[in-house]
């Protein structure tokens, strides 16, 4: 394998793009969007930004490519960009109408794909003819799918009437204030050929300067006394290569480059095949991955696809491009000897959604682990970064076992003092994401070290919650410094022994004159359980502040955020005390409860949750993603249909067509009984909030 990258002809991009073609504007008003794609070119003055239309902002990758046609793995994605795209209740785009308009160019507003890291949207844009995208500013993730396949990116509204004028722009202009691997990746076109640069020895790795003292040996590991550093950048300075090729350096700080060694990386089914092809075609047919053992893949987010599908998505063949997903994982996994984790053999579901299997049975603290989900934060929650990555750096790292990063600032969320019995980790993170400065974008990219009392106090389970949802803030990563409860975990939950668990956990916190790029402070005691209204999980606000009643139709609990074993002590709570007041689920909601994975589903048979569950009404099913991507039951059916949810997203048709509240554990359950939304009211003559 390698011997043939070596001898692979890499040529760089030209220094100049001229970019022939039309400018979309992906405005707030439908009309606009419709007549530009009718042929008429919107006027835009850039010198005078005030007077143009308002430009969409928080744009999903769900709305770019809508979770269903993600099946499509080859160029049959240039017909999809943007099919999801709304304005106010209207989606004007269609099928095919952005490659038959003609379109060079796609222009926004802030925080461009947000959401999945599924790479398929860049990749879909590219099929219809983009070549640039510009926005305010542009989510990590997405800005990343895009370099890695060569797809610019930029902030410089200037540029539209450059491209309008049909001028030679420089290469520069797109890798201004990017660093330097960065600007390699774009001018090499993309990652895979940068990689094989840097393989032939090429490239330029910019060494990283770090002040340290070499202070000697001990337990055969080189101690260093360097720079204050956060919890973040010591894992990073863990796992950086140097420029002799080795792992580990004594310290990083915020703006280092290079390329970071991963301890474990895993892909699901949406992911898997897209980067199995890339991988078969770019490196070679019978190329072997680099040390199996330390990749592994999921059956985890279509198991129940076939439930909810449509029979217009079933004659558009999509039902049988997902079997096909599932098919190419399979047979890529035996090929290449890799651990897949896939459906269950004796009845319908899954082993479990990927994060739940990760946190249970593999991550550890003081990794560095990557994953093919925005949501790989989960496993932050035993104190190891974990981030999210795109199809094009899967298989990349398939072929280098490390991947490109960019060290990036810590923020310090601190929550102190003590919870209401009936507010979660949820409450917290949906608190945290109505904040000015996370709505505003200044979160973007950033790592989310969460700390006080109050986060002391909750268990990994619910840590987890906070961690994973870093991805709704648009965080780099979240982290929680691993502490006895980490250890605790890991002796109960993965049969460790103590001693090494505790010694895994040594040094793994921030030092005390680390930096950080923005404090948060809240205090527990003021937060109330929280909702976060349709549209976006930034649009929280308490229970007890809506204004009516909020009747609904579907309650659901469960996914990777919402389905681990604490969450379903809060949904076991709940309906155990609505049974010992003679009430069940109300007549007029749909209740679903499912498992984070098959170790949850035998925890709650070991506590009698199942039984709980059925006296009460609720639907229970098997471990899968399912209704958060559109992909199993709970999902909405109607425009006008409410839901209320205890998983991560509630972006634009996500789950569905209908109208979707995100909220906790207690407050879903809760409210499945009542009928309406409501905060949950524990009993007092018991004790809520497990040891």
């Amino acid at each position: 394998m390698i011997e043939s990258l070596l001898e692979r002809k890499i040529e760089k991009r030209p220094d100049k793009v001229k970019l022939q073609g039309r400018i979309l504007f992906l405005t707030e008003d439908s009309e606009l969007i419709r007549k530009q794609l009718a042929g008429e070119d919107l006027p835009w003055d850039t010198k005078n930004p005030a007077a143009n239309p308002k430009l969409r902002d928080d744009i999903s990758t769900d709305e770019i490519t809508p979770a269903h046609y993600c099946f499509y793995f080859d160029e049959t994605l240039g017909e999809i960009p943007y099919l999801g795209l709304k304005c106010g209740d209207v989606t004007p785009i269609g099928r095919g109408d952005v490659k038959r308009g003609g379109f060079v160019c796609a222009v926004s507003g802030k925080r461009r794909g947000k959401g999945s890291s599924r790479e398929q949207s860049p990749y879909a844009e590219m099929c219809a003819g983009i070549r640039v995208v510009i926005a305010e500013n542009i989510e990590r993730i997405y800005k990343q799918n895009c370099q890695n396949l060569g797809l610019l990116t930029s902030t410089n509204f200037s540029l539209i009437d450059r491209i309008r004028a049909g001028e030679e722009i420089a290469l520069s202009e797109f890798t201004a204030g990017e660093d330097e691997i960065t600007r390699q990746v774009i001018e090499y076109g993309g990652l895979f050929p940068f990689n094989v640069a840097r393989m032939q020895g090429r490239v330029f790795l910019p060494p990283i300067q770090h002040k340290s003292e070499f202070l000697g040996m001990a337990g055969g590991v080189r101690r260093y006394r360097t720079e204050p550093m956060t919890l973040a950048e010591k894992i990073f300075a863990r796992h950086m290569i140097n420029e002799q090729g080795e792992v580990g350096m004594p310290s990083v700080k915020p703006g280092d480059t290079g390329f970071a060694r991963a301890d474990l990386r895993f892909s699901h089914e949406y992911v898997t095949p897209m980067a199995a092809i890339f991988f078969e075609r770019y490196v070679g047919p019978d190329a072997k991955v680099n040390d199996a053992s330390s990749i592994i893949f999921f059956r985890d987010h279509l198991t129940f696809l076939d439930e909810v599908i449509s029979e217009e998505k079933k004659k558009l063949g999509l039902l049988d491009l997902a079997t096909q997903l599932k098919l190419k994982q399979q047979n890529f996994a035996a090929k290449q000897g890799i651990k897949l984790h896939g459906e269950l053999k004796d009845r319908k579901g899954s082993e479990g959604i990927c994060h739940s299997i990760v946190l249970e049975s593999y991550a550890l603290p003081g990794q560095l682990n990557i994953g093919s989900d925005s949501h790989t934060p989960h496993v932050g929650a035993i104190g190891c970064v974990a981030f999210g990555i795109g199809t094009t750096d899967v298989f990349n790292s398939w072929i280098t076992q490390d991947v490109r990063v960019k060290v990036p600032e810590s923020v310090k969320i601190v929550i102190r003092g003590h919870k209401h019995a009936n507010v979660t980790a949820k409450d917290f993170i949906l608190k945290i994401l109505s904040l000015d400065y996370v709505r505003s974008g200044k979160a973007l990219a950033k790592v989310m070290e969460y700390a006080g009392e109050a986060i002391e106090a909750l268990s990994v389970d619910e840590r987890a919650t906070m961690t994973n949802m870093a991805a709704e803030i648009g965080g780099f990563t979240g982290i929680v410094a691993p502490d006895e409860k980490a250890v605790d975990f890991l002796v109960e939950r993965r049969k460790m022994d103590r001693q090494k668990a505790e010694a895994m956990i040594e040094g793994l916190y921030s030092d005390k004159d680390a930096q950080y790029a923005h404090a948060i402070e809240l205090n527990a005691a003021e937060i109330t359980p929280m909702v976060a209204t349709p549209g976006d999980p930034g649009n929280g606000k308490y229970v007890r502040d809506l204004n009516t009643p909020v009747p609904v139709e579907i309650a659901y609990g469960g996914t990777c955020t919402a389905g681990k074993n604490e969450d379903m002590d809060m949904y076991a709570a709940v309906l155990a005390d609505a049974l010992k007041q003679g009430k069940r689920i109300a007549g007029s909601v749909k209740f679903y409860i499912q498992f984070g994975s098959q170790e949850t589903r035998e925890y709650c048979m070991r506590l009698g949750y199942l039984e709980v569950f059925q006296k009460a009404g609720a639907i229970v099913i098997e471990p899968s993603c399912g209704a958060c991507i559109n992909a199993g039951p709970g999902v909405s059916t109607r425009p006008d249909q409410i839901v209320i949810s205890a998983q991560n997203r509630n972006f634009p048709g996500r789950s569905g067509p209908g109208q979707m509240y995100l909220a906790s554990p207690y407050t879903v359950a809760a409210s499945a009984v009542a009928g309406y939304i409501v905060e949950y009211e524990p009993s007092a003559d018991r004790e809520l909030v497990r040891a």
